[in-house]
């Protein structure tokens, strides 16, 4: 664990270096997601209906610790008619880590519904992920949070 903390600044620098380089490709939003956990949220579209989502984030629960996430999400478009912009449900499958005196690693399916507008390159979301922890104990948990994201074209 003493060696991941000694590293831990590199590696947070580096994702925050990388994400709008990634950005830049198109279809990619970064932001913030509020809940638990709290920090930056990424999310890079694959095609019309799939995409994959991140988060460099704190959690506050037990022992704050640094958190980070991975999911690959599908989105449904026909589920919620409005009038502007489109506001899709989407669910998917994911893991996280997170580092606090042991690192803990899980497996997730996050659900949500956001909010992508029509005229700005912005979405609004808010998600549940219930969660099984896999290491260093299984054990089982639920996160979330709203968040918003700008959309680099």
């Amino acid at each position: 664990m003493e060696k991941v903390k000694k590293h831990l600044p590199a590696i947070i620098i580096a994702l925050l270096f990388a994400a709008p380089a990634w950005a830049q490709q198109g279809n990619t939003g970064l932001g913030i997601l509020v809940g638990e956990p709290t920090g930056i949220s990424v999310k890079h579209w694959l095609g019309n209906t799939s995409a994959v989502d991140g988060a460099l984030a704190w959690s506050f629960v037990n022992d704050a610790s640094l958190y980070l996430h991975a999911d690959y999400l599908y989105h449904h478009f026909d589920l919620i008619e409005v009038e502007s912009g489109k506001f899709p449900v989407y669910y998917g499958i994911g893991g996280r880590m997170k580092f606090q005196d042991d690192i803990r690693i899980g497996a997730q399916v996050p659900l949500g519904i956001s909010y992508i507008l029509e005229s700005a390159p912005l979405d609004v979301f808010i998600e549940i992920r219930p969660v099984l922890d896999l290491l260093p104990a299984t054990t089982f948990t639920v996160s979330g949070g709203i968040g918003v994201r700008y959309y680099f074209q």
